[in-house]
């Protein structure tokens, strides 16, 4: 099993490079929403949806090949998120994009990340701590989001992905609830009460019962 920690660092952005992002930005989203209402509503699948979209973003949108796919996975993923609780996907802003190992990279010995964007390849210094630092150090991450926030600073979220090993299986191990009348329980049906009586000051204690 995975478990993916994401790591929120905040990029160093030129003035001549806020145009480039904001355009990118930009034009993930409306890829996006031209996918979502061009194509059929009931249709998640992800290969099927990129059969039908894939070369109209590409010349429309200005999105590099990987751009493009991971566009119509967010549409993919939305839609069976929306079907899941009943409700419509929403309309895509420009605030964010999805990045994978192929227009994405990030290089440890000075800190930098590196995007792909409508206008080419742009590297940014990240403006981080010494946690981010710990958390990135000797790792290759392949999958991040670039974010615009509302004060308008660029973030790259960060992630990174590792294998959890499975909880080993045991058998001589009892759960205990504090807080309960029966306050532990053994797989074999032992079971240990409580009993609640007052003392002279009136306050309430409970006395364990085998």
């Amino acid at each position: 099993m995975d478990s993916v920690l994401t790591v929120a660092c905040k990029l160093e952005v030129k003035e001549e490079q806020v145009a480039k992002l904001d355009a990118t930005l930009v034009s993930f989203a409306e890829a996006c929403n031209y996918i979502n209402q061009s194509v059929d509503p009931r249709l998640t699948n992800k290969p099927r949806i990129q059969g039908l979209v894939y070369n109209h973003i590409r010349r429309d949108y200005r999105l590099s090949a990987n751009l493009a796919v991971r566009a119509i996975a967010r549409v993919a993923s939305n839609r069976k998120t929306a079907k899941q609780k009943g409700k419509p996907v929403k309309a895509f802003k420009p605030t964010s994009v999805d990045y994978d190992a192929r227009i994405f990279s990030f290089r440890e010995k000075d800190w930098t990340a590196s995007l792909t964007l409508v206008t080419g390849r742009e590297r940014f210094k990240l403006l981080i701590g010494n946690y981010q630092r710990s958390l990135l150090k000797g790792r290759v991450p392949t999958s991040a989001t670039l974010c615009k926030r509302k004060d308008g600073t660029y973030y790259i979220n960060i992630q990174i992905k590792d294998d959890v090993p499975d909880a080993p299986i045991r058998d001589d191990v009892i759960g205990v609830d504090f807080g309960r009348r029966d306050i532990a329980v053994t797989s074999e049906g032992d079971r240990w009460t409580c009993s609640l009586s007052y003392d002279a000051t009136g306050l309430l204690k409970a006395r364990p019962v085998a």
